[in-house]
């Protein structure tokens, strides 16, 4: 596994699904943000290799017509779904993007050959901007995982959780677990963004990304014990320094959105992306050189988990 030089390149908010098939599958936000697309390989480092397959275009027009960002493919409850956000248009409205939550399903073995269904919206009763969702399971229930702009509350998105009555609906109000309120959160947009959530030693950690999407992007961190309730906030510890961050002496800039894999042997993966450089021309919404990176997760001896620095082992 190398750690210095990207995994996949050209590839951003990526995340990778270890599944039971001995397969893993990979997905991740394209640069032309038109569609969703999936590759397959039976270890980490085929994934460079393996032939990718767009299993989902975006239509010409509508609600979910443009700039499809931050694919997850998950497999709950028997079926394949892939949570992801798009916009009507490329329209920015009171400073923000206009994303909506919107998943696809697929019922068969392999996803890459198999019918994808849109399911539509996934709708959280509040009517903002949002993004970035992610599910996991804990004590049999399903929880979806996002980031939404909050009403009243300063900034592009706060990190909320919610149980599922089935993968396409949450149930009951949606629980802001965190806001954007440190100053490395701060930088140049106030944004909690990205959840990604790793399970050790009796303890839910939730990582999470925070400003611009430039070299001030970074990540940080809540957690929990795996016994206490989730959808209460005051279950959850916010660590007050960012976990992960650019590291100039190695040219590793604004490291985040990051997921979680496992290698064979069960050792923990940190998937992330990344730049290599500062000097981005033009927009950097259009900019394509995030890319994918990954390194093992260390545990400290009280539990927590140690990232390091980007691009080292």
């Amino acid at each position: 596994m190398d750690t210095n030089i990207p995994l996949i390149p050209q590839r951003a908010d990526p995340y990778i699904h270890k599944h039971t098939d001995g397969y893993y599958y990979f997905t991740a936000s394209v640069p032309s943000y038109e569609g969703i697309e999936l590759r397959r390989a039976k270890t980490l480092d085929a994934l460079a290799d393996a032939e990718t397959t767009m299993v989902w275009h975006k239509p010409d027009t509508g609600p979910y017509s443009d700039l499809i960002w931050a694919p997850e493919i998950h497999f709950n409850q028997g079926a394949w779904y892939v949570y992801f956000a798009a916009a009507p248009s490329r329209e920015i409205k009171d400073d923000l993007f206009q994303h909506r939550m919107y998943a696809i399903k697929c019922d068969d073995d392999n996803p890459l050959t198999g019918s994808w269904e849109f399911c539509g919206k996934v709708d959280t009763g509040i009517d903002t901007f949002c993004l970035d969702a992610t599910t996991f399971t804990h004590n049999d229930v399903l929880y979806y995982l996002w980031a939404q702009k909050g009403p009243g509350i300063r900034g592009n998105s706060n990190l909320y959780i919610a149980p599922m009555k089935t993968p396409t609906e949450i149930e009951g109000e949606p629980v802001m677990l965190t806001k954007p309120e440190l100053e490395w959160e701060t930088r140049g947009f106030w944004v909690n963004e990205g959840p990604a959530v790793i399970k050790h030693g009796g303890k839910i950690f939730v990582t999470y990304s925070g400003s611009a999407t430039d070299e001030n992007y970074c990540m940080g961190l809540i957690y929990a014990d795996d016994n206490a309730d989730l959808l209460n906030p005051s279950s959850w510890t916010k660590v007050q320094e960012p976990v992960f961050a650019t590291d100039e002496s190695v040219k590793m800039f604004g490291p985040g959105h990051n997921s979680f894999t496992q290698t064979p042997d069960g050792k923990d993966v940190l998937v992330y992306h990344c730049r290599q450089y500062t000097e981005i021309e033009g927009d950097p919404l259009w900019n394509p050189d995030r890319h994918t990176f990954v390194k093992h997760v260390k545990w400290d001896d009280n539990g927590m988990p140690v990232f390091g620095k980007p691009g080292q082992p």
